[in-house]
């Protein structure tokens, strides 16, 4: 093979690729070879057809498929031979001139991963804020399991509906005078100030008393998930056909035995460790913020602008996606679309950030074990539906990309655990409103690529009106290239629907169009 260099400027290589017609056609040889013991022909014994009358009824078929091995060993010698780390998938294109029985000309252009400089990380402070559990938040949370778990009876007649009772109704929605599909249902439970239902439309029972009938107008939210209900203004014809008061739930160990524990002690004792456990988080996310500003301040480096690209398109799509729900969708991408340039520091920050974290977890024998990849893969997997499961799981194995993608989340934990041990941690002790309210005045930091996962947004320093949702979140790790993969990752099960439960003695609803979209 022949190779001569087009381009090298800054991280970005081109090189033309020159394979001989000979190795092509040896490839072909060592092909025919290969099957020859498998080809059946009349008048041949098994096995014993002669390699010119295979190569002339497989010849086409074998020709590309050597061809298509020929390149993608010439530039993964390519590769080896020039010590390159690329950046991302290269670009690989035959010459369109190409001839079978002629040397075959590739030409491959890429970008190569920069030289990271040593990381600077002997000298890393870093400050704890620590937080007490709360034992009125424990006791709010109390209540309000106790609300959840309330049982209903009917009320007195005559009651008078108010916020906090339960209303059975039966409902006819139209739009323009005209049922709509799925509008109609029975026996329709709905707790008052729940917001269970689009705005409004609990607003207009209250007062309302059993055996009361009364047309509601509501507007449909511009966001709902049915297409052609979005925004439209609607009625409701409704009859109550019960109300129910909530009974007193006693919060003793009565209640706790209700929910499967031993006594109101133990409970508690949930309640405070799920309660220390969010505590615990929020900590953990404002020293990786700090951790993560530290490390950018200190390393600066040139990224690869085809890394910084995919990383920005993620972001910007997920922006968009977001806009799309706003209430004026037109006004929130306008806005995103004129912060376009500080979303793409914020990709090459993150780049850089993921460039650094994957250099350090190298150099200290950092990695992510097969148990834990396989534990990985188990947990994706059962987003999908059942039947999807196994192809899902084969597609990771057989994708070297998708499964960095899988792993980078836990990579990037672990790199960072790492540095939480080489630092110097001083500790602070404030309350959690202390805390929260330090993490929301970074809200216009930009963070690294772990920022997703630890509920940072990703955002310019100057907010509007329009709200921003938190940017998709960067690999820890820089993406290698791989060739890419016919097979396609099985499609992701549908949220299923919350079912409306009652208590009412008629039959539930086949469908209640007037729920909130979440």
């Amino acid at each position: 093979m022949k190779t001569v260099e087009t381009e090298n400027e800054g991280l970005k290589r081109a090189y033309t690729l020159t394979i001989p017609a000979k190795d092509i056609d040896a490839r072909v040889d060592g092909e025919i070879k290969r099957i020859a013991p498998t080809v059946r022909m009349p008048g041949f014994r098994p096995g014993k057809v002669p390699p010119n009358l295979i190569r002339k009824m497989h010849g086409e078929a074998l020709m590309r498929d050597a061809l298509n091995t020929a390149v993608q060993d010439s530039v993964q010698q390519l590769m080896a031979e020039k010590k390159i780390r690329p950046a991302m998938q290269p670009e690989v294109e035959l010459d369109e001139g190409y001839e079978t029985g002629k040397d075959a000309e590739v030409r491959v252009r890429l970008e190569t991963l920069p030289d990271v400089p040593a990381p600077k990380i002997d000298s890393l402070k870093l400050e704890r804020l620590t937080v007490e559990t709360d034992e009125k938040a424990v006791d709010e949370q109390l209540k309000q399991l106790a609300a959840s778990q309330a049982r209903y009876e009917d009320a007195k007649k005559g009651y008078k509906a108010a916020e906090g009772d339960q209303v059975v109704i039966d409902f006819v929605g139209k739009v323009d005078g005209v049922a709509f599909d799925g509008g109609t249902g029975e026996g329709m439970a709905v707790v008052l100030g729940s917001g269970q239902l689009i705005p409004g439309f609990e607003d207009q029972m209250v007062g309302l008393k059993a055996g009361d009938e009364k047309q509601l107008n509501v507007t449909f939210p511009a966001d709902y998930g049915a297409e052609n209900l979005k925004g439209q203004p609607a009625t409701f014809d409704i009859k109550v056909t019960a109300v129910k008061t909530a009974g007193e739930t006693k919060l003793d160990d009565e209640f706790a035995k209700q929910l499967g524990l031993n006594d109101l002690e133990q409970l508690k004792g949930l309640l405070r460790d799920q309660q220390q456990q969010e505590l615990n988080g929020l900590t953990r996310t404002h020293m990786k913020r700090r951790l993560l500003d530290q490390l950018a301040a200190d390393h600066d480096f040139e990224v690869p602008p085809s890394m910084v690209d995919a990383e920005y398109d993620n972001i910007m799509a997920q922006l968009r996606h977001e806009a799309s729900h706003e209430a004026d969708p037109e006004a929130a991408l306008k806005e995103i679309e004129g912060d376009a340039e500080e979303y793409r520091n914020i990709a090459v920050r993150r780049v850089r950030l993921g460039l650094l974290l994957s250099e350090i977890g190298a150099a200290n024998g950092i990695d992510v074990t097969q148990q834990e990849m396989n534990r990985l893969i188990g947990q994706a997997a059962a987003q999908y539906q059942p039947k999807d499961r196994e192809a899902f799981v084969r597609y990771v194995q057989q994708n070297p990309m998708a499964a960095a993608q899988l792993r980078a989340p836990l990579y990037e934990d672990k790199v960072v655990d790492f540095l939480f041990g080489k630092a110097e941690i001083s500790e602070r002790s404030v309350t959690r409103s202390e805390l929260e309210a330090d993490l929301e005045s970074e809200e216009g930091h930009v963070h690294g690529p772990g920022c997703g996962h630890d509920h940072a947004e990703a955002k310019p320093a100057k907010k509007t009106a329009a709200k921003k949702p938190a940017a998709k979140k960067a690999n820890a790790e820089p993406k290698k290239a791989e060739p890419a993969k016919a097979e396609k990752a099985p499609a992701k099960k549908a949220a299923a629907p919350k079912a409306e439960k009652t208590e009412a003695k008629k039959a539930e609803p086949k469908k209640a169009p007037a729920k909130k979209a979440k």
